[in-house]
């Protein structure tokens, strides 16, 4: 099933995930190609498939969907569909959800309708776009972060790494603070306060003195803010002393936590930096100075794109560049390092974590909550997707949550953090776990045999028929080529023996 559902993954690599997609306007079933498809991009087939109605509605179709793609002839639709209607929906363990109060959560006792905020950044800068997001279903949005003083942005300001389908792997801005004024940004708490008041809003400050961070608090929280969010960690700044300078020095940090505190009674998360080696001293910091909870990870100071023939780092700004902050899929893994670790240090127990750094599926979020997050921010993945993947993250979270029997996000909270350790000594080194093939979808291109020989322990060939071959004298159970094989016909559910 998993393998089959890789597949038509890549079945829709073509496939641009339009905005008001022809294929939509040319299915006469009612069916939301366009919706379905995403759902399948973001990794949320369950859904998708439990929403078609019974049968399958494309068996008898012409498929003018596929006609009618920007892209047309390029992506399987109806094969897409098809497999929705006729292999995964038959192995669903339960109904579609028929409400969303599973996701009902709550940040430091505030009720949100759901886990997910858009965090601190342009996806959340002006009226109108948070208005649009709220409307779309996303529970607040960390406004981007407000200053006193004046912000001037660099042009260009973005850069990207992309993956095979085009996709942004990794993602770099050298961009600042809001460029509205404070009395601007406030009238735009009030209006947002008044006509959406179920939605949260975390307003994100950064000042240059304690007087500052005492201020801003005190007036977010007076034109509407429910949360405060203290930017200690922006990469970008132009003066020092601002931003992950703060968040690097415990003592600054609770210092200026102390400020804000002094300003507003409504809760307070510390947003951290990650460009340290442990966030624990300026989580511990941020507690004493009164927080009520932490936000992280912001961006992690970056080079890219070096250009070999003017020498000068993406993104270039007249022949300039610098050092910017990195988001995106890739820093993921280090966010949920993070994560894990103030969700298992016991001094920070009852805080709440605003987990973020990489999410972009459903499936994400959920990696968050388990290692200890009450909520979850995102920022790079509306970017390159829009507002609108706050369908698929709730309908995905929602249904994995009636599925493992959950009455409330809550109940998945820190749910893997007794899997995790920070060093390596806990784990079982007496046995072997063998590696499985799957023969009847192997190709025989033999990069397994490749890896394993120039990165593994010699442990593959090719037989006669390029089919491979474990020799298991050699194979030390690394699993290299279940990760390199191009077809997943590679599985990690073989034997497990003892050395």
């Amino acid at each position: 099933m998993n393998l089959e559902k890789n597949r038509k993954r890549e079945d829709m690599l073509r496939c641009v995930l339009c905005a008001n997609a022809p294929c939509d306007g040319a299915c006469a079933k009612g069916v939301e190609p366009a919706r379905q498809l995403r759902s399948v991009w973001f990794d949320n087939e369950s859904s998708a498939a439990a929403r078609l109605s019974a049968g399958n509605p494309c068996a008898d179709c012409a498929a003018p969907c596929e006609t009618a793609c920007l892209r047309s002839g390029e992506v399987p639709i109806r094969r897409i569909l098809s497999f929705l209607a006729e292999e995964v929906r038959p192995r669903l363990d339960i109904p579609a959800p028929q409400d969303e109060t599973a996701l009902q959560t709550e940040i430091c006792g505030i009720p949100l309708e759901n886990p997910f905020l858009l965090s601190s950044s342009v996806v959340a800068s002006t009226y109108d776009m948070c208005a649009r997001a709220f409307e779309a279903g996303w529970a607040g949005a960390a406004f981007k972060t407000i200053c006193a003083f004046d912000i001037h942005e660099a042009s260009p300001r973005f850069s990207a790494i992309h993956g095979a389908n085009g996709g942004i792997v990794g993602f770099k801005n050298v961009e600042q603070l809001s460029d509205h004024s404070v009395p601007e940004n406030m009238e735009i708490f009030r209006r947002l306060k008044k006509d959406y008041p179920s939605k949260r809003i975390l307003a994100s400050i950064m000042g240059r003195d304690d007087k500052e961070w005492e201020e801003l608090a005190r007036l977010c929280q007076e034109n509407g803010a429910d949360v405060i969010e203290l930017n200690f960690s922006c990469p970008n700044m132009m003066e020092d002393g601002l931003g992950s300078d703060i968040g690097q020095v415990p003592s600054l940090v609770e210092r200026f936590t102390a400020a804000a505190r002094r300003g507003a009674t409504i809760p307070i998360l510390a947003k951290l930096t990650p460009n340290v080696d442990r966030m624990s001293p300026a989580a511990e910091a941020a507690q004493r100075g009164g927080a009520d909870g932490i936000a992280a990870i912001n961006t992690i100071k970056s080079l890219m794109d070096v250009n070999p023939y003017t020498y000068v780092s993406s993104p270039a700004v007249n022949g300039k560049s610098a050092v910017g902050g990195y988001s995106g899929a890739a820093v993921k893994p280090i966010a949920l390092r993070f994560i894990a670790e103030l969700g298992k240090n016991p001094a920070l127990r009852g805080m709440h974590i605003s987990g973020m750094g990489g999410v972009e599926t459903w499936r994400d979020a959920v990696e968050f909550l388990l290692l200890g997050a009450g909520s979850v921010q995102v920022t790079t993945a509306v970017m390159q997707y829009g507002y609108r993947i706050i369908d698929d993250l709730k309908a995905g979270l929602n249904y994995y949550l009636h599925e493992k029997g959950f009455c409330s996000a809550k109940d998945a909270v820190g749910l893997a953090l007794g899997s995790v350790s920070d060093t390596t000594d806990v784990l079982e080194r007496d046995s072997i776990v063998y590696p499985k093939f799957q023969r009847q979808t192997c190709i025989g291109c033999g990069r397994c045999e490749i890896s394993c020989a120039d990165g593994g322990h010699q442990a593959i060939r090719l037989d006669g028929n390029r089919r491979p071959v474990l020799d298991p004298k050699k194979c030390v159970g690394c699993h290299l080529c279940v990760l390199v094989c191009p077809t997943r016909s590679i599985l990690s559910s073989g034997k497990r023996v003892a050395k």
